[in-house]
């Protein structure tokens, strides 16, 4: 019997997180030693043809990360979803749409209109668009369809696990690529990831005070934070009361806020609103201009608590 057969495909996203597979390092040769890879495009010579031709189910696992918003993207989500026994959401834009999903706060209209026509640095006399289809001199060209919306994976496909972060850390990757193999996954659906909010493996844990109260909301260039000072305590907004830990707090020891990358821990319906609300319960005053001052301070309420999760939000962008 040959080794499990491995997948791995890009759909919407800056390719973090296929960086993230390489930054296994050496610990790459034991996957490698443990599954056989047979599609991975961002690092490999594989053609799409390539997967039609694997018998459904014959993938042991495809990680997928990225969220979906072509036709190509959801035509590969489909077919690997159809050739793997499982299927992993791999990191935060698979899991809710990441970074990209901000972009259903605006129209795929609009979207075109400033990249194509109104940008700053754009020349494009005649006002052009990409099209789905284009004839020249008896060619047709075709293009994947731009959606309306971007979506996460299991707005497209069944999903079998998650592995969360942008980028998920290499130990959880390599750790979720063994429990396939091993045999030692947790039931279907489960996030493979500690079920705790960050706050709890912070390294500066000990001084968030017990009854934490905000009279000031501050952004980090504005003041300076103590090693070993609470983000929250010193008025600066950390999203770890509201976040899955399993990060390993990378932004926290290299003195950055956490931001949500990890999504919520379960049972939690809209990330961002729990967000929202373990912020908007800080506030150090029943003051109704106060409370609007504070909540002025923040800068940019979706860009903050709908960061990586407007895809999974209940409203899924602007109505």
């Amino acid at each position: 019997m040959g080794k499990p057969k491995v997948a791995f495909y890009w759909c919407s996203s800056c390719g973090g997180c296929e960086e993230a597979v390489i930054d296994l390092a050496e610990d790459v040769l034991k996957v490698v030693e443990a599954v056989d890879i047979v599609f991975w495009p961002a690092a490999l010579d594989f053609k799409y043809e390539h997967v039609r031709a694997l018998g459904d189910g014959e993938l042991a696992v495809t990680f997928l990360n990225g969220a979906v918003r072509t036709a190509e993207q959801e035509e590969l989500a489909r077919l690997l979803r159809r050739k793997s026994a499982l299927l992993v959401a791999y990191g935060a834009c698979a899991y809710m749409g990441g970074i990209p999903a901000l972009a259903n706060l605006t129209s795929r209209a609009a979207i075109l209109e400033t990249a194509y026509r109104k940008g700053p640095t754009v020349v494009n006399p005649r006002g052009t668009v990409p099209l789905e289809t284009c004839t020249d001199d008896g060619r047709t060209l075709r293009l994947p369809r731009f959606d309306e919306t971007v979506r996460s994976l299991d707005q497209v496909v069944p999903v079998d696990y998650v592995v969360p972060g942008c980028a998920p850390p290499p130990d959880l990757t390599l750790q979720a690529v063994l429990a396939v193999v091993q045999g030692t996954l947790p039931p279907r659906g489960s996030v493979l990831a500690p079920d705790k909010a960050l706050c709890g493996t912070c390294p500066r844990k000990d001084s968030k005070p017990d009854d934490l109260r905000l009279d000031a909301i501050r952004r980090i260039h504005e003041v300076i934070v103590e090693p070993d000072r609470c983000f929250l305590a010193a008025g600066v907004l950390c999203l770890g009361p509201g976040t899955r830990a399993g990060c390993g707090e990378r932004c926290i020891r290299g003195h950055m806020p956490c931001t949500g990358c990890f999504g919520p821990t379960s049972g939690v319906l809209d990330h961002g609103a729990k967000l929202l609300s373990a912020v908007a319960a800080m506030f150090g005053s029943n003051d109704p201009a106060e409370i609007d001052a504070l909540a002025a301070a923040v800068p940019d309420p979706a860009g903050t608590f709908y960061r990586y999760g407007l895809s999974r939000s209940l409203l899924r962008g602007r109505i």
